[in-house]
């Protein structure tokens, strides 16, 4: 299944593991008499994971593992691509590079850093807004789509990369003053990524694998999904790991930023906090991070990938699937209702 094998399928870099790894102890809980109402029908784990294409599932709480399940031959040493869910890890990076003193201000211009957008519609368009969504330059994230903008990316990145992609986002009208309204963007989280790239002067994986993945101890090298003829990251999407792996992403948010959980400070003391702030454009997104009413965070990819932090329950929430299609209505209900539903039982 290509979920599990991007690396054989497409360029990729390796997010390189090493050192002590971060132990997750198992604790396991009785989920027997675990239900959870879904369309009138009271459902099982079980129900979901197969109603669902869930190939595993992992719940940490108190940095123990309380439940974990894998199905469809998926096991605890799978790697499986996680889709958007990179977004939420670039915006983590991003908090790297602000500690690192290599980013004076979130609200310069992303034209100082990419001068090919200088006289588009990107021209009063900071960092802080790439991070919120909300530059305000009209783009459609339909992927079921053919001709929406986000269906053009794959067309893009063979014809000529990143610098085919930036012509074309050099050309999409203004929609809304930047700032103002929320509209999801992959292809601006890849700009994000191209700029932090400039910044550190190294790729994605090298800072995510000094900063985070082996800082933290991850179990197992990653991968992550490169543009066409250049050893640059997708910023926007792909990065390919073990669940346990994105359960230890999830731990280390819920603990502040600090490597290990305890030992030195990666981010700084209230980037998670900013971060998961609700931005003027939209009371449901931060930096990268889809949010909750109740104080949850969660990073998303398409098709079924998931991470939720719920800092009050001391619990992170982590989920690979593979659903018939990106993303709609009755999935995200159906998936949200079931988190909800376990992080209060677990």
């Amino acid at each position: 299944m290509a979920y599990a094998n991007i690396e054989q399928l497409a360029p990729v870099n390796t997010i390189r593991a090493g050192g002590p790894v971060y132990p997750l102890p198992e604790a396991p809980r009785d989920f027997s008499a675990f239900r959870y109402e879904h369309k009138g029908a009271r459902q099982t784990i079980d129900d979901f994971m197969q109603q669902m294409n869930v190939v595993g599932l992992l719940v940490v709480t108190d940095g123990r593992i309380v439940l974990e399940r894998y199905a469809r031959g998926h096991t605890a040493n799978t790697r499986w691509a996680s889709m958007s869910v990179a977004k939420s890890v670039t915006s983590l990076l991003y908090g790297a590079a602000v500690r690192d003193g290599l980013i004076k201000s979130l609200d310069e211009p992303v034209t100082t850093y990419q001068p090919e957008l200088k006289g588009s519609a990107y021209d009063d368009v900071t960092i802080r807004h790439l991070l919120q969504m909300s530059s305000g330059v009209a783009w459609s994230e339909r992927p079921a789509d053919p001709q929406s903008d986000v269906s053009q990316l794959s067309r893009l990145n063979a014809e000529g990369g990143f610098r085919a992609q930036l012509a074309y986002m050099a050309k999409r009208p203004r929609a809304a003053e930047p700032g103002r309204v929320f509209n999801y963007n992959t292809s601006e989280t890849d700009l994000a990524g191209a700029i932090l790239r400039g910044l550190t002067g190294r790729t994605l994986s090298d800072y995510l694998s000094e900063k985070i993945w082996r800082r933290f101890g991850m179990q197992a090298d990653g991968y992550w999904l490169t543009m066409h003829g250049s050893d640059l990251e997708r910023a926007g999407c792909c990065i390919s790991a073990t669940l346990r792996d994105y359960g230890r992403i999830g731990l280390f948010a819920l603990a502040g930023g600090t490597s290990s959980g305890s030992g030195p400070r990666v981010l700084p003391e209230r980037w998670l906090e900013e971060s998961t702030r609700p931005s003027p454009g939209s009371k449901d997104y931060g930096y990268f991070w889809w949010l909750r009413p109740n104080g949850r965070y969660y990073a998303s990819g398409s098709f079924g990938q998931h991470i939720e932090v719920a800092a009050d329950e001391r619990t992170v929430v982590a989920m690979q699937s593979y659903w018939p299609v990106a993303f709609n209505r009755d999935l995200i209900e159906h998936n949200d209702t079931f988190v909800d539903a376990l992080i209060k039982a677990r």
